[in-house]
């Protein structure tokens, strides 16, 4: 493993100003880590000489309950988040996604997907503000930045740009009480005609209603391999609602009163999370929660419903060994996400997207031999997929990346290089962004194998 030079943990902006500055004289890379989340490791990995700026200490929530906003500085992690404002109050909260352990810098600035996105949006679409520090360790804020940078950061990544040290959001009502749901069912209970009928409603429910679908493979009572689709839902409302609602828009899956659970929304955030069965709303501020493992990562984005025969050559391949502990994540888009313009932040992928995959698959044992047999099963499944899903380009999503999608080592990013990924993750945004960075970071500072890079002129 390529190990920093140094890793640096300010906690105040003049600290991570400092290390810009050093960093620059001595000609040092820089890589800032908020929750350490990102999927290849950018944020804590590079082949070159490299400083960490880890905003671990970086972690104050302002919450303004009149006004319904927040500041919320760059090292502060979801879960830390939802619990504060939960503690402010109950019918507050922030369209954020609910892996506890993820920090809110890359999440924010890549998009930020969470259960309340149909009727909400992202979290990006919910920031009204942010303290950035530049290439030349100046600290600005959204009117001394520019609308041009404020756009870039909400979908871009900021890492392209700066230090992001806190963010002004948006804060979202919610009911008191939601209610929460998971339905399990296999193929041997009509799993695939259910995936099959949820990919022509899902996108279309109520605004307040969110069923996303996980894909894994189960051990039947009869001890045979099958794969096992699990319904797994928040709705904005009683029980009393939502039924009548199911009923209506998602009969096959046959909801009945005793699969459902009433919770406050904190209490369904935890529910929602990965946190071990048991776990309370305190755990979701506990900063390193589940034990380490090896995982790779893909996504994609569906446009029109994958037929049936498709679906079921998808499940062949968790017949595999390498498919263990695989996992596919459908989650439904639609509703607010239709509404807002492509162009409207950096993050691209709105309308004409009925859903996202985000494909992963894990593994425990140590060594290249056994990495290569977990990565190459997933890249076969994702180039089976290839005629189900978004085309020209293949679209992905930052949040999850991919360095298979293509990497930039050079000491300068090179537009034309970098235009292979740039325009699947951000689609005919990766020109404007390319325009921001060579404005605002023309010697390309802070740059990784996957960061925006500048346009030669």
């Amino acid at each position: 493993m390529p190990k920093p030079s140094y890793i640096v943990t300010p906690s105040t902006e003049s600290q991570i100003q400092a290390v810009i500055l050093c960093a620059k004289t001595n000609n040092l890379q820089t890589r800032v880590r908020c929750g350490g989340h990102d999927y290849e490791g950018l944020s804590y990995l590079s082949k070159v000489p490299f400083v960490i700026i880890d905003l671990i200490n970086l972690r104050s929530i302002s919450i303004d309950k009149v006004n319904r906003v927040a500041w919320v500085e760059g090292g502060v992690l979801l879960g830390n988040l939802s619990y504060q404002i939960s503690q402010i109050s109950s019918n507050l909260a922030f369209p954020n996604g609910l892996c506890p352990t993820v920090g809110v810098g890359g999440h924010f600035s890549g998009g930020g997907y969470g259960v309340l996105l149909r009727k909400y949006g992202l979290a990006a679409d919910n920031i009204i503000d942010a303290r950035i520090i530049n290439a030349n360790g100046k600290i600005l804020d959204r009117k001394s930045m520019g609308e041009d940078l404020f756009w870039a950061i909400r979908g871009g990544g900021a890492a392209s740009f700066g230090v992001v040290t806190s963010w002004k959001i948006k804060l979202i009502q919610v009911p008191k009480i939601v209610s929460v749901f998971t339905i399990n069912r296999t193929l041997e209970q009509n799993a695939t005609d259910l995936v099959h009928r949820w990919q022509y409603v899902a996108y279309k429910f109520d605004r307040d209603l969110f069923i996303r679908i996980l894909i894994t493979r189960v051990i039947s009572s009869n001890g045979i391999k099958t794969v096992q689709a699990s319904f797994n839902s928040i709705f904005l409302g009683k029980i009393d609602r939502l039924l009548p609602l199911m009923q209506e828009s998602f009969p096959e899956l046959a909801l009945v009163k005793e699969d459902c659970m009433e919770k406050r929304w904190i209490e369904a955030a935890l529910y929602f999370s990965d946190l071990p069965y048991g776990s309370t709303v305190d755990d979701l501020t506990s900063r390193n929660p589940n034990p380490r493992t090896y995982y790779k990562a893909k996504s994609d984005f569906v446009q029109v419903p994958i037929p049936k025969h498709g679906l079921k050559g998808l499940w062949e391949f968790f017949q595999e060994d390498e498919a263990e502990d695989a996992q596919l994540i459908l989650a439904p888009f639609g509703g607010r996400m239709s509404e807002i313009s492509e162009s409207e932040i950096a993050y691209p992928h709105r309308d004409g997207n009925i859903y996202e995959i985000q494909h992963l698959v894990y593994w425990d044992e140590e060594g290249n031999k056994e990495a290569e047999r977990y990565i190459n099963w997933i890249r076969r499944l994702y180039s089976y997929i290839t005629p189900f899903v978004s085309k020209n380009p293949r679209a992905a999503y930052v949040n999850y990346r991919d360095l298979d999608l293509g990497v930039n080592n050079e000491g300068n990013t090179s537009y034309a290089k970098a235009s292979v990924w740039g325009f699947k993750y951000y689609k005919n945004n990766f020109e404007r962004l390319a325009r921001v960075k060579t404005k605002v970071d023309p010697c390309n500072f802070f740059r990784n194998e996957q960061s925006i890079p500048t346009i030669s002129t």
